[in-house]
């Protein structure tokens, strides 16, 4: 994806947002956030205002009503720019995409049987359930499964990784993407998408924001905020109603006019979280995005902001991916070095990744290499599952490494002894969560290679992270207890289900919800579809099969399975965002309230001059100076609602307090101090 976004500069963005900016200013478009709708329909009002000041109806200064259309007017645009440019984003990587998909040649054939004989069409010509054959060279015509031959696949123009994969018939790693190039060999594809409705189609109106719709929190926060706005609109139009009946009373010409009344409206509105909550929720699936990971709904973020119980796969999230030889334990008398040479010599011809790791453990511990396969007159035994051994012979010698079990009854059939030694060691091993491969030559026992689950460096700090947030971690593996036991020990989760089925991992999922938990979990098998559609987070790996990302509401394009805990931490994040800036918005609220109100009727009621603290030069300059502040402040805010409030590790109650310390007293304390400021420089420039 950073290939992508470096093809757009900012500039182009910035130039786009600025349009989209005045063409949002469409009254259909205004009227999907109703908050900014109260400060556009104030701006025409004054707008209107200022016109007829011009043929002599006065409401007040032709002047100030000008200065207040216009300071209206630069609200809403900026509030628009603040949603145009974090759509800009989207819309970038969305043309890139889109550059990336284009009508190509497609060999269409009847059936696997006949795949010399086939008819060339175009892309769009094709059906779900057409089969395709695609050589090396060419690009798969859109989304399907491989049913038959394997091939490397360039995904470069979905994951933006250089690297290219490995796509074959059966298994997990069926599934392919249209747009993608075949490198190398062929395959037959059957189609899954009907035209139009490709996953590449889908990513590219997901990005660009045509799908998104406003999530549940979303909109619940926005009824707050237009109950608020209501509020106001009644206060606002009490405060006209007293104050001219208060001047009638006194004799005198209302001070307060329509054009102030509406300035302070708006000033009073939450209008600064109404101007950013859109581009908050924007920007988080932008950065969710940017991170290769495609979420099918902002429900989705938002419940990884709310998750508290994280399923993860064992192999390749927790630990390497492949058992490797941890160490050499020698018995009955042989050294460890003896032991490490042979095993070495048994695994030279293992492409295996456990007997490349034997080989390699071998060389770092003792310096054991440079052997050569052509030097010796080598007869390599290859591992198979009846004998569940594998090994060498050479000058007449027999060397087999394989499971105990097998040795046992290899080495005793020949008259060896299987000692208590041996015996010991295999149990230890076993007990630690490790695998045991014991190593015989000419029949004798020399030792055990102790094969281990390595657990990825630095996954202990981020389940203490998560614990710190409150969030349980669960470990799924099918191995057994014991050793599924000895592996969450070792990498700090919380829980684990051994021996996980289907039926298994839906039933935890299940129970956990019905406690009142919101459960995330990763996959990439059809087995894991049952789980993932009842998660409430089920990020599904783009290299998985179909069924797979069918069911699941996100889809990791770079298919780690280590992306769910940053998945969990963007949504975080957006709901800290959303709620740093509420909280801000609503305390600015406030502090305008005080600075304005004295400041505005202190003429009416002289003894509020006790509370005009701030001593604004006069009740316009304060509904001035407050306007402007009120206008700006959304631009200050854009890049704090893009980029997000920066993630911390803690609990909700520390979240909080932090949130009103930092975002509840700077919301108060700021508009005093911009205010002020900003009423000094109105009068030195003879403004009011």
């Amino acid at each position: 994806m950073e290939n992508k976004k470096r093809a757009f500069t900012n500039k182009k963005i910035l130039m786009r947002a600025i349009q989209d900016s005045l063409i949002k200013l469409n009254p259909k478009t205004q009227v999907e956030n109703p908050v900014m709708l109260l400060v556009y329909i104030s701006a025409i009002l004054t707008t209107g205002l200022w016109f007829m000041s011009l043929g002599g109806i006065q409401d007040a200064t032709s002047g100030f009503t000008l200065a207040i259309a216009i300071i209206l007017w630069l609200t809403v645009l900026f509030a628009n720019f603040a949603e145009a440019i974090a759509e800009g984003r989207g819309k970038a990587q969305a043309d890139a995409l889109r550059a990336s998909k284009r009508d190509v040649e497609a060999h269409l054939i009847d059936s696997i049987d006949k795949k010399d004989d086939f008819v060339v069409v175009p892309s769009t010509a094709l059906e779900k359930g057409n089969l395709v054959i695609v050589k090396a060279g060419e690009q798969i015509p859109g989304d399907g499964e491989i049913l038959e031959g394997a091939a490397s696949v360039d995904e470069s123009a979905i994951t933006g990784e250089s690297a290219p994969v490995i796509r074959e018939s059966g298994g997990d790693r069926s599934a392919v993407t249209g747009g993608t190039t075949v490198l190398s060999d062929w395959i037959v594809v059957e189609m899954t998408s009907e035209p139009g409705h490709s996953f590449l189609d889908k990513m590219i109106a997901m990005v660009e924001g045509a799908a998104r719709k406003k999530t549940p929190n979303e909109i619940a926060l926005q009824i707050f905020l237009v109950a608020l706005s209501i509020i106001f609109i009644l206060v606002t139009l009490s405060l006209y109603t007293y104050s001219s009946f208060s001047a009638t009373q006194a004799g005198i010409k209302n001070p307060t006019s329509v054009t102030t009344l509406v300035a302070l409206l708006v000033c009073l509105a939450p209008t600064t979280i109404g101007a950013l909550l859109s581009a908050i929720g924007i920007a988080g699936m932008s950065r969710l995005n940017q991170a290769n990971v495609l979420a099918m709904s902002g429900r989705a973020i938002e419940a990884a902001g709310d998750v508290d119980i994280l399923m993860l796969d064992k192999t390749g999230t927790i630990t390497l991916g492949n058992r490797q030889a941890y160490e050499f334990i020698s018995v009955d008398g042989c050294t460890e070095h003896e032991l490490a040479d042979v095993a070495q010599l048994s695994s030279l011809a293992d492409e295996t990744p456990e007997g490349r790791s034997v080989v390699v453990l071998a060389k770092e511990k003792f310096n054991i290499r440079g052997r050569s396969l052509e030097d010796k007159n080598l007869e390599f035994i290859p591992f198979s599952a009846k004998t569940r051994m594998s090994g060498v012979n050479y000058a007449g010698h027999e060397i087999r490494k394989g499971a105990a079990d097998s040795i046992k009854d290899y080495v005793e059939k020949q008259g060896g002894v299987y000692s208590h030694d041996c015996e010991r060691v295999v149990s230890e091993i076993a007990h630690q969560g490790g695998t045991p491969l014991v190593v015989a030559r000419d029949h004798k026992i020399l030792g055990v290679i102790h094969l281990k689950d390595i657990i990825k460096s630095g996954v202990q700090e981020k389940f203490a992270d998560l614990r710190k947030m409150g969030i349980k971690t669960i470990m799924i593996t099918g191995d057994n207890p014991l050793t599924a036991a000895a592996i969450a020990a070792e990498a700090g989760v919380d829980d684990f289900l051994a021996e996980a089925t289907p039926e298994g991992k839906l039933e935890m999922i299940r129970d956990f919800q019905s406690k009142g938990h919101l459960v995330a979990m990763t996959g990439d098998g059809t087995n894991d579809a049952p789980a993932l559609a009842q998660a409430d987070v089920a990020v599904a790996m783009n290299s998985g099969t179909q069924a797979a990302k069918e069911a699941g509401n996100m889809v990791d394009l770079d298919s780690s399975p280590t992306k769910l805990i940053d998945v969990v931490r963007i949504g975080k994040q957006l709901l800290m965002t959303r709620g740093s800036l509420t909280t801000f918005s609503i305390a600015n609220d406030v502090a305008k309230y005080f600075a304005i109100i004295p400041a505005l009727f202190v003429g009416l009621y002289p003894g509020l001059q006790a509370l005009n603290i701030m001593s604004l030069y006069s009740p316009q300059s304060a509904v001035l100076s407050a306007i402007i502040y009120n206008a700006f402040i959304i631009i200050a805010l854009i890049p704090l609602a893009l980029k997000g409030v920066k993630y911390r590790e803690a609990t909700a109650g520390q979240l909080l307090s932090r949130n009103l310390l930092v975002y509840g007293l700077g919301g108060i304390v700021a508009p005093f101090i911009c205010i002020k400021v900003i009423d000094i420089m109105l009068v030195v420039c003879h403004l009011v």
